[in-house]
């Protein structure tokens, strides 16, 4: 399984192995990737339930933070061991953290405890998903890749219609802590046939050098910077830890850069931005995350707020979001193996999602559902050929030696982008709802002093009000009992009032989808080069011929 590096063919699989092969390690691999999906599924849907149980409704935004934020730090650590030292061992000790967090949230008692356990599992998560998607660049050829990597795509589809039910339905009969239960028996399933199967691959004479240094200056550059990211929705700019945290991690990040640039092994290989196509794909995920995160973060809470739906059914009902983000990646993944071009779907999918998303902006209690679930739909279509074009120019454009960092630089540039989404939109739904309630009770036929009392609650009060459950009993609980008499009866235009105001306020967090959206469009259609699947990029042509065709050893 030598390679000649002199009549290198790019379109080529990394590691050549018989068909039957490479089915059964994909199949392992998506085993280990269903098990990461589907506790996203589970956990999105119970998550309001979750928060009003531990009363953490005021952190709400953090057990999404939390997960992403030590996934995002370790992605690109996981993503370079893998090239240092193979993929199979990485991928197994990845799942293994992964187990041994969902086991703690589990068993969590507090928010506190929840949200540092889902910490925890962030950091399993962190290995899973960039570095199957390095495995599959690994055994299979550029023009290949589509197609298979479409399997991801079917492998949420199967996660997005269990998991909603799976969650719904153990939280509504069990208990919230089972749905992370789940994961375990699945787990050592996955443990077991990745251990069998999949075999180490690892490029012949590759120096194992560890950039320690690297390491730590991303930690300590992307805890602080996306915290400060994170306090912004309950402070100001100018707080120590909003805006002070922030410049923190921005110090840190210009030493990343520099020790970057000087490292041996980096963890994040600064030439690969050299290349157009890895540059432009990066930032275009970047932007087009954080538009996508805030509709899988807010819409449930709408359905059950708003809606009164149960877990269970607003798990379903976000099943439009993901039906279209599922049927378009495999759709995608299939027309770019068939015609090697990606550039113009790209743009094309991207102007898609900012119109879905813009049609959401106008959601109010009395939306039809129908109408509702088209807009839903149509955001998931522009969504879905992000996560597949993306991952394939990247892949197609990068030196094989590189593939795991590249492909986990392209996974963190997506987390960044969600967790900064979501602390700007988690910001702009509490001040629209703050600005929004006062004006929703007068237009109801409020008294103006019951409207200024809410408006004088301030954020803590409303993150109260807005626990699932019924909210006129909740509001009627926090009133003084001499008071319940005169208020009794205003209850329902109170609650008319509240579920219009939150949401507008949820609707205005689509605005920013919308902006990053197309800006992500104009980052394709102007820097990304008009490239072709299965054909080098003009770029690598500045690496050395052992980073273009590294020889495999199979352990």
């Amino acid at each position: 399984m030598t390679a000649d590096t002199s009549a290198y063919n790019h379109d080529r699989a990394p590691i050549e192995l018989p068909q039957r092969v490479r089915l059964e390690i994909l199949a392992a691999v998506l085993l280990g990737i269903f098990l990461a999906a589907l506790d996203q599924t589970i956990v999105g849907t119970a998550l309001p339930v979750i928060v009003t149980d531990l009363e953490g409704n005021d952190v709400y935004v953090w057990a999404f933070t939390a997960y992403l934020l030590t996934a995002t730090v370790s992605g690109p650590i996981w993503g370079k061991l893998s090239d240092l030292f193979g993929r199979r061992p990485i991928f197994l000790i990845g799942v293994s953290v992964f187990l041994v967090g969902s086991l703690l949230c589990g068993i969590s008692q507090t928010m506190p405890q929840f949200l540092a356990f889902r910490a925890f599992q962030g950091l399993g998560a962190g290995a899973l998903f960039p570095i199957a998607l390095a495995i599959i660049g690994d055994i299979f050829a550029p023009s290949e890749r589509g197609k298979y990597q479409g399997f991801f795509g079917a492998v949420f589809g199967v996660s997005s219609l269990i998991g909603p039910a799976l969650g719904g339905l153990i939280t509504d009969n069990f208990g919230w802590h089972w749905i992370f239960f789940v994961n375990i028996p699945l787990g050592i399933v996955v443990l077991y046939i990745i251990w069998r199967t999949l075999p180490t691959h690892r490029a012949e004479g590759a120096d194992r050098h560890i950039d320690y240094l690297g390491a730590g200056l991303l930690v300590a550059a992307l805890v602080p910077f996306l915290i400060g990211f994170t306090n912004k929705q309950f402070g100001e700019w100018t707080d120590p830890d909003v805006g002070g945290l922030i410049a923190i991690g921005l110090l840190f990040a210009a030493a990343f850069v520099f020790a970057e640039s000087r490292a041996h092994e980096p963890i994040v290989p600064l030439k690969l931005f050299r290349m157009r196509t890895f540059t432009a794909s990066v930032i275009a995920f970047f932007l087009a995350a954080m538009g996508f995160f805030a509709a899988i973060a807010f819409l449930p809470r709408w359905f059950q707020f708003v809606a009164g739906s149960s877990a269970t059914e607003s798990g379903y009902q976000l099943l439009p979001l993901l039906g279209g983000l599922i049927v378009s990646a495999i759709a995608t993944g299939q027309i770019v193996s068939r015609t090697g071009r990606y550039k113009a779907i790209t743009v094309g999918a991207l102007v898609v999602m900012a119109f879905g998303l813009w049609l959401l902006t106008s959601i109010r209690p009395d939306t039809p559902m129908p109408q509702l679930w088209l807009s839903m739909a149509i955001a998931g279509i522009g969504v879905g050929p992000t996560f597949a074009v993306f991952t394939l120019a990247v892949q197609n454009a990068v030196p094989v030696r590189d593939l795991g960092a590249a492909t986990s630089s392209l996974t963190l540039f997506q987390q960044v982008g969600g967790t900064i989404g979501l602390a700007i939109t988690g910001t702009i739904f509490g001040s629209k709802l703050l600005e929004e309630v006062p004006n929703a009770l007068v237009d109801a036929g409020v008294p103006p002093q019951f409207a200024d009392q809410f408006a004088s609650g301030g954020s803590t009060s409303f993150n109260q009000l807005t626990s699932v459950g019924d909210l006129g009993e909740n509001i009627l609980a926090q009133v003084p009992e001499q008071f319940r008499s005169a208020v009794e009866p205003l209850i329902p235009a109170i609650v008319g009032a509240i579920h219009t105001a939150f949401s507008i306020a949820t609707g205005a967090t689509f605005v920013v989808g919308i902006v990053t959206a197309l800006l992500a469009a104009l980052v394709v259609l102007v820097l990304m080069p008009a490239g072709k699947i299965g054909e080098q990029d003009p770029a690598m042509t500045d690496f050395t011929p052992q980073a273009a065709a590294p020889e495999p050893s199979l352990e």
